[in-house]
Protein backbone atom coordinates (compact mmCIF):
# COMPACT_ATOMS: atom_id res chain seq x y z
CA UNK A 1 0.00 0.00 0.00
CA UNK A 2 2.62 2.74 0.84
CA UNK A 3 4.38 2.19 -2.89
CA UNK A 4 1.21 2.64 -4.62
CA UNK A 5 1.00 6.04 -2.48
CA UNK A 6 4.31 6.91 -3.12
CA UNK A 7 3.77 6.44 -7.10
CA UNK A 8 1.02 8.64 -6.45
CA UNK A 9 2.19 11.50 -4.66
CA UNK A 10 4.96 11.41 -7.59
CA UNK A 11 2.63 11.35 -10.36
CA UNK A 12 0.83 14.08 -8.59
CA UNK A 13 3.89 16.31 -8.33
CA UNK A 14 4.73 15.64 -11.73
CA UNK A 15 1.47 17.18 -13.01
CA UNK A 16 1.71 20.31 -11.11
CA UNK A 17 1.96 23.32 -14.07
CA UNK A 18 3.10 26.59 -12.81
CA UNK A 19 5.46 29.11 -13.84
CA UNK A 20 9.18 28.90 -12.75
CA UNK A 21 10.70 31.16 -9.77
CA UNK A 22 12.98 32.95 -12.07
CA UNK A 23 12.96 33.76 -15.45
CA UNK A 24 15.12 31.38 -17.59
CA UNK A 25 16.07 34.12 -19.97
CA UNK A 26 17.06 35.93 -16.95
CA UNK A 27 19.20 32.89 -15.86
CA UNK A 28 20.98 32.37 -19.75
CA UNK A 29 21.61 36.18 -19.82
CA UNK A 30 23.74 36.01 -16.87
CA UNK A 31 25.60 33.10 -17.56
CA UNK A 32 26.52 34.34 -21.43
CA UNK A 33 27.53 37.68 -19.71
CA UNK A 34 29.38 35.89 -16.80
CA UNK A 35 30.91 33.58 -19.72
CA UNK A 36 31.87 36.68 -22.05
CA UNK A 37 33.57 38.54 -19.05
CA UNK A 38 35.74 35.35 -18.60
CA UNK A 39 36.61 35.17 -22.25
CA UNK A 40 37.34 39.14 -22.32
CA UNK A 41 39.63 38.32 -18.79
CA UNK A 42 41.12 35.26 -20.61
CA UNK A 43 42.26 37.57 -23.64
CA UNK A 44 43.31 40.18 -21.45
CA UNK A 45 45.24 38.54 -19.63
CA UNK A 46 46.94 36.29 -22.35
CA UNK A 47 47.49 38.93 -24.93
CA UNK A 48 50.44 39.81 -26.62
CA UNK A 49 52.51 36.44 -24.93
CA UNK A 50 54.17 34.39 -27.00
CA UNK A 51 53.37 30.41 -27.52
CA UNK A 52 55.59 28.11 -25.57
Amino acid sequence: MQISQTALAVILAAEEHGEPAVNPWIIGGGTLAILLLALMALVWFGGGRDHS
